[in-house]
């Protein structure tokens, strides 16, 4: 398994990885400003939001 990660690290720190990095960022960023996905997002975090936070995954009944 170290070896994948050693491989996915060498190519996240190249040039090339840079470049898709970069790019992905790039497309994410302008997905986010669109005021329709925006929108799409924001129920999305409304639906997760009482999940976030803990390692335990959320509320435990008492």
């Amino acid at each position: 398994m170290a070896g994948i990660l050693d491989k996915l690290t060498r190519f996240a720190r190249s040039p090339q990885g840079q470049r898709a990095i970069g790019t992905a960022s790039r497309k994410a960023q302008e997905y986010a400003r669109d005021p329709k996905n925006r929108s799409k997002i924001e129920q999305l975090r409304s639906r997760l939001g009482g999940r976030g936070g803990s390692a335990g995954g959320g509320s435990t009944p008492r």
